[in-house]
């Protein structure tokens, strides 16, 4: 980013670029039944921020890629088989954020996406917070006694006393990536609302409504 005065930053053009893609993607669509969705999208963030262990409608297919990381990644050893089972969950959130974009240039697909990450990202952190008590139910597709992943990964590290700490680090990029979401997807939606008025507008012949007395 490069400064052209004192007070005034030149924004990069690739923001930029990308900005305006957004815009022009806005035009014409329909912006209420995607606001439905945001709606529940919120309230599910939000219910995993105030309460770990609520869940949302991706926390099946987020378990399924978690145990799938494990799968694809155990040639590499046991520490990084046991590391990709959360490296992939939150993995797979951003390739639909890059194929919403690259593939689809589907903008408001994009911000669903990031909601996912955080979701993935809250559920991370609730069984990195959990190394040490062990309390949460495990899954094993193997079959016998499942291991906490975060317990072996910590304690390998010499990491185990700050099991909270991580928690709490990682609980905070979730509700950035979700507040971020958020306001990607307000922003889009506004550039909807705005096409849909014009175009309003311009069916009336450019008069609109009256003024109110």
């Amino acid at each position: 980013m490069r400064v052209t005065s004192r007070n005034t930053v030149a924004v990069p053009p690739l923001i930029l670029r990308f900005a305006q893609d957004a815009r022009d993607w806005a035009h014409g669509r329909m912006w209420i039944p995607r606001a439905l969705l945001l709606a529940y999208l919120v309230y599910a963030d939000c219910r995993l921020l105030t309460d770990p262990d609520s869940s949302t409608v991706f926390g099946g297919i987020t378990l399924a890629f978690h145990e799938m990381g494990h799968l694809i990644f155990a040639f590499l050893g046991q520490f990084i088989c046991v590391l990709m089972g959360s490296g992939t969950q939150i993995l797979i959130p951003i390739l639909v954020i890059v194929l919403f974009y690259k593939q689809q240039r589907d903008f408001f697909g994009m911000a669903v996406g990031g909601f996912w990450l955080s979701f993935s990202l809250f559920d991370v952190a609730r069984y990195v917070g959990d190394a040490r008590a062990q309390e949460l139910p495990l899954v094993n597709i193997g079959g016998g006694d499942a291991e906490h992943d975060w317990y072996y990964l910590l304690n390998r590290m010499h990491m185990l006393s700050f099991d909270h700490a991580l928690a709490f680090l990682i609980r905070g990029v979730a509700l950035l990536v979700g507040v971020a979401s958020l306001a990607f997807a307000v922003w889009l939606m506004t550039r909807m609302g705005v096409a849909d008025a014009r175009d309003s507008t311009s069916r009336d012949g450019g008069r609109g409504r009256p003024p109110l007395h």
